[in-house]
């Protein structure tokens, strides 16, 4: 529930306070992932998403070229119907990969919520490194181990402790470091759709890699129809036919280009998906040399990718949960405004304990002052006033100690003056 704990100088009645103004906030307001949430929190990117523009401005642009430069060639070069037909094929296929790159940047990859506090320790005859419980034990946090084994179809499989998100990753699960996410099955981040692919959006991914690869192929193959055809019409060479048709050579260099590019990437998820892989378990692994435990064939690794069911979200972006007013405005229960760092180090903070640290500071400035007087040497017979509060039945402010305490060093110094004064 995203609720801090009350600090313990807090009375009965400052609590109901806090309690009374805890503020309601959906989840994606108060996420500590570094995502971009658009719409509500009903869309979330990553916090890269400004690299879908780019991308997007890479299809559409050569598809615009083409319907404006080319297409008229295309239409007379054909019969009219099968050229329109071509044309209206073309931005079916640039509207489709489209809506798949929408799809893959737009939504949960497969986040793994944090949690609020560390797991406990389960007897399950995990080990931990003497170093490990070394280090934790001097920290004074919880002793966990920094890996634990699991069983993935009859082999061991060790999942690690993420400290960022309090939690044991399940098996094929890696923490971004961009998001700043837990991602199950992460296959990698990607800046040109701008969001991890995980679980939830790997299949969308694929798809939106093989039809980039099939549009740049269909405007390459049309554009060098069209090549032809001018060839044959105006009886001249190849260097002439890209001079009447400039814009047909340019989409041809660009589309050469584009499809090795995105076509080799289509083929290198096309084998990892044979082989159950993942990018980060491709480059960091290499089941070459041991038993791949996700490996169950290439149909059924097939299968897994575009048939299987594709789980529901973890995390509900959208839910209201309760924030305490003091985490959201500051500690000094200042609900109009948010203090700064800078005011809350002057101000007396009762979460904090700085009432403390303002009574300290003001007692150096009383011995700073008393020492510049002179001659304390010589007023030995006066004992120092020593403050002391000690516990008690009767309950005592913060704000009625500090005020005593204040009043009883200025007194102090007043009656150590006047005993200076008399032994001179």
């Amino acid at each position: 529930m995203y609720r801090a704990p009350f600090p313990a100088q807090l009375s009965v009645f400052d609590r109901r306070v806090i309690d009374n103004n805890a503020t309601d906030v959906r989840v994606y307001q108060v996420w500590k992932g570094s995502n971009k949430f658009f719409l509500g929190g009903r869309v979330i990117f990553g916090p890269d998403v400004r690299s879908i523009f780019l991308t997007i401005s890479l299809i559409v642009i050569p598809v615009l070229l083409f319907c404006a430069f080319v297409s008229r060639r295309i239409i007379y070069a054909f019969d009219k119907h099968l050229g329109k037909l071509i044309i209206f094929i073309l931005i079916l296929l640039t509207v489709y990969d489209l809506i798949l790159l929408l799809l893959t940047s737009g939504r949960d990859p497969g986040i793994i919520p944090r949690n609020s506090h560390p797991p406990e320790l389960e007897e399950d005859g995990s080990t931990m490194s003497t170093d490990w419980l070394g280090s934790q034990s001097s920290a004074g946090v919880p002793n966990l181990p920094p890996t634990k084994d699991v069983v993935v179809n009859g082999v061991i499989v060790k999942v690690k402790y993420c400290q960022t998100c309090m939690l044991y990753r399940p098996p094929r699960c890696s923490h971004c470091s961009i998001c700043n996410n837990c991602v199950e099955r992460f296959d990698h981040h990607c800046p040109w759709v701008g969001q991890c692919i995980g679980k939830r959006n790997y299949r969308f991914f694929f798809m939106f890699v093989s039809s980039t690869t099939i549009l740049c192929l269909y405007v390459f193959v049309f554009s060098w129809v069209t090549i032809k055809k001018i060839m044959a019409e105006y009886d001249c060479n190849l260097w002439s036919a890209f001079l009447k048709s400039p814009v047909s050579g340019i989409l041809i260099l660009y589309t050469f280009m584009t499809a090795w590019f995105v076509g080799g990437l289509t083929v290198f998820h096309l084998y990892l998906i044979c082989t159950n892989q993942t990018t980060y378990e491709n480059f960091r692994y290499r089941y070459d040399s041991k038993r791949n435990p996700y490996n169950r064939g290439c149909v059924h690794n097939v299968c897994e990718v575009f048939l299987s069911k594709i789980p529901k979200s973890k995390s509900n972006f959208r839910e209201m949960v309760k924030v305490d007013s003091s985490s959201l405005f500051g500690s000094t229960m200042s609900l109009a405004r948010p203090m700064s760092p800078n005011i809350g180090k002057k101000s007396f903070d009762i979460e904090t304990g700085k009432r403390q640290a303002v009574v300290a500071e003001d007692f150096e400035d009383i011995h700073s002052q008393i020492d510049s007087v002179g001659g304390l040497e010589r007023c030995g017979t006066q004992p120092r006033h020593i403050i002391q509060c000690e516990n008690s039945n009767w309950e005592i402010s913060p704000d009625i100690s500090v005020m005593s305490a204040e009043f009883a060093m200025e007194q102090g110094f007043k009656d150590r003056e006047k005993v200076c004064k008399k032994g001179h």
